[in-house]
């Protein structure tokens, strides 16, 4: 069995009985994993990014249990060492566990994005948290207009959840002959 699989099974039994938190981690995986490839990663660069966005929320339990609270600064202070654990257990270089603990101690601070696989990160946990937290378009504007970077997650983000107003703008241009 492949090493990322193994973390994943290990975050379903983490996470055991708690859909909402596994489907949330399996989403945000599945689009990080793709913004990578389509922005052409390098290797390293793409292992990191899947692997923090698998344990990328692994703080909030801790969280919950600590301060009665899942919100992202508790998540940044619990999160790393626990990361740290379960990929030291599979074997993962320290260079590899120091940079995936990185992510995972910063991912809600939005002025901490020092490269790619930071920024991607992000945006993958945006398109999900934008669907799960039911925002509205202006929110959505403004998530995408101060947080996404990357040529593909901007085109998820549009296409997933502003495409009624893009197609309404570009078909009453293609109407009035404006295209």
């Amino acid at each position: 069995m492949c090493k990322k699989s193994e973390l994943i099974n290990e975050m379903i039994r983490y996470y055991a009985g708690d859909v909402k938190r596994i489907n949330h981690f399996m989403k945000v995986y599945s689009f990080a994993k793709t913004i990578g490839e389509m922005e052409k990663l390098e290797i390293e660069k793409q292992e990191v990014l899947e692997l923090a966005a698998i344990v990328h929320d692994i703080g909030i339990k801790v969280s919950e249990q600590k301060y009665n609270s899942s919100a992202g600064k508790y998540q940044e202070i619990e999160g790393p060492s626990i990361a740290k654990e379960f990929l030291q257990k599979l074997g993962y270089s320290e260079k590899v566990i120091l940079r995936v603990c990185h992510l995972v101690g910063h991912h809600h601070t939005y002025t901490a994005i020092d490269d790619v696989d930071f920024q991607i990160l992000v945006e993958a946990d945006f398109l999900i948290n934008i669907h799960e937290e039911n925002m509205d378009k202006d929110t959505i504007y403004k998530i995408r207009d101060n947080y996404f970077k990357t040529k593909s997650g901007i085109d998820f983000l549009n296409k997933m959840y502003l495409s009624d107003f893009l197609n309404s703008s570009i078909n009453s241009k293609t109407l009035s002959g404006e295209v």
